[in-house]
C-alpha cells in the first residue's frame, strides 16, 4: 500500500504547506479496502490535550470488529466468518460502533505508546519527551458513570505517525521494554485486568481461561497468577507450550469437552472472551456462586444460557467494557516492577496493516500483533 492525499480529508491542504503525516484512514465498514494508507492533517492539541507522535501500535480484535460493523445486532457470526463476509460486500452498519454511529472516515488504533511531543498551550511543557501508554478506555464524566469513550473506536487513534489525546489519560512508564512490546499492553491487558480485579480473583480461586493465547486471554493468565490463583487455560495444541510458559497451572486442548476435562463444580471464576457453542459448559464447570466475566465473544455473540444453572447455582455475570479507575495505573505499577511479560507475535510496518489483521484472523500466534508507523522526518 502506498501513502496518498486524502480527497475526503479536506481539512487541510499540503500545497499550502500545511503540517501533515502519514495514517491508515477506514474508510467505512467493509473489506480490507477500507483501510487505506493516506496523507492526513497533522492533529494539533486543544486545552488539556497533548500531541503524541505514534512509536507502536497493536492489533486488536476491536479494530476488525469496528471496521466490520461486527457490534451491529444485526451481526450473530463469530468476528471471522464476520470479516470473512466484509471481503464480499461492504455493508454500512449504523450501529456497529462501540458507541453511537462510528464516526468515519476516521483513525483507528486502540493500542500506543508513543513519546510526547507537544502540549497545549498552558499545559505540562516539562511532559515533553516523556514515553507513555494511552488509557484506551476513557470514562469522561468520570469514574462514578459507566459511560465511556474508546480510542481507535469512538475518535482518532494510533495508527498514524501522531495522535492527540487528554493528557489526563497518558502515563509515563519507566522500563526496559521496547516500543513495540509496550504497544501490547493497553487494550488486551486492560481489559484483562478489569475483568480480573471485577471478579474479586485472588489466592486460592481456580480461574478457567478460554482463548488463553490471545492478547486478552495470555494477560488473564499473568495477572491471575500474580494474584495467586490456580489457572487452567483453554488453548489449540499447537500452543499448550507456549502458554505453559507464561504461568498456567494446566492447558485444555480447546477440542476437547471442558465438562469432561474438568467436572462439573470444578472452578471458582471463568474469565471468557470466546463465547459461542460453548458457553453453556463454562457454567457447568462453575461452582456455586461462581463468578463469569465477559468483554468480547470472538467464537460467536449469540449463546444459549439454561437460566436453570444461572440462578439454582447463584452465578454472578458480569459485563465488562468501562474500566475501573485503578486498573491502567496499576498496570504501569506491574510493568515498572517487573511482574509481567509482554508477548509480541508479529511486528509489521504500519502500511501493512491488511496483512497484520489477515494474520491476526488466522489465529495461529501467541499475543499480540504490532505496526510501526513510518519514520518521522526531521
Amino acid at each position: 500500500m502506498r501513502w496518498d492525499t486524502d480527497p475526503k480529508m479536506d481539512r487541510f491542504d499540503p500545497k499550502r504547506g500545511e503540517k501533515t503525516m502519514m495514517a491508515v484512514v477506514t474508510a467505512g465498514n467493509g473489506g480490507y479496502d477500507r483501510l487505506q494508507c493516506r496523507v492526513v492533517a497533522l492533529p494539533q492539541p486543544g486545552p488539556g490535550e497533548v500531541l503524541l507522535q505514534v512509536l507502536a501500535a497493536g492489533v486488536n480484535n476491536t479494530e476488525i470488529n469496528t471496521r466490520i460493523g461486527w457490534y451491529s445486532s444485526s451481526v450473530t457470526t463469530a468476528t471471522g466468518e464476520a470479516a470473512a463476509g466484509g471481503e464480499e460486500q461492504a455493508v454500512e452498519r449504523p450501529d456497529g460502533g462501540w458507541n453511537e454511529a462510528t464516526p468515519f472516515p476516521f483513525i483507528q488504533g486502540t493500542d500506543c505508546c508513543g513519546r510526547i511531543v507537544a502540549v497545549a498551550p498552558g499545559g505540562d511543557e516539562g511532559s515533553i519527551g516523556a514515553r507513555v501508554l494511552v488509557r484506551a478506555c476513557m470514562r469522561q464524566t468520570g469514574f462514578h458513570a459507566m459511560d465511556n469513550i474508546w480510542m481507535g473506536s469512538d475518535f482518532d487513534g494510533a495508527f498514524a505517525q501522531f495522535v492527540k489525546v487528554p493528557a489526563r489519560e497518558v502515563f509515563a512508564v519507566d522500563c526496559g521494554w521496547s516500543d513495540a512490546e509496550l504497544a501490547t499492553i493497553p487494550c488486551a491487558y486492560g481489559t484483562a485486568e478489569n475483568m480480573v480485579r471485577r471478579c474479586r480473583v485472588g489466592r486460592g480461586d481456580h480461574v478457567l481461561v478460554p482463548g488463553a493465547s490471545g492478547g486478552v486471554g495470555s494477560a488473564v493468565v499473568q495477572l491471575a497468577k500474580r494474584r495467586g490463583a490456580t489457572v487452567t487455560a483453554i488453548a489449540a495444541r499447537a500452543k499448550m507450550e507456549r502458554v505453559l510458559a507464561i504461568g498456567a497451572d494446566q492447558v485444555l486442548d480447546r477440542e476437547a469437552s471442558v465438562v469432561d476435562s474438568l467436572g462439573a463444580n470444578a472452578v471458582e471464576v471463568v474469565i471468557d472472551n470466546v463465547a459461542g457453542p460453548a458457553f453453556g459448559d463454562l457454567l457447568q464447570v462453575l461452582r456455586q456462586g461462581g463468578r463469569y466475566a465477559s468483554s468480547g465473544a470472538i467464537g460467536g455473540p449469540l449463546v444459549t444460557l439454561d437460566m436453570r444453572t444461572f440462578y439454582l447455582k447463584d452465578l454472578q455475570l458480569i459485563g465488562c467494557t468501562a474500566w475501573d479507575e485503578p486498573v491502567f495505573p496499576d498496570l504501569i505499577s506491574y510493568i515498572e516492577g517487573g511482574e509481567l511479560q509482554p508477548l509480541v507475535a508479529k511486528i509489521l510496518p504500519l502500511a501493512q496493516i491488511a496483512e497484520a489483521q489477515r494474520q491476526f484472523l488466522d489465529k495461529k500466534h501467541v499475543g499480540n500483533f504490532v505496526l510501526i508507523p513510518p519514520p518521522v522526518e526531521q
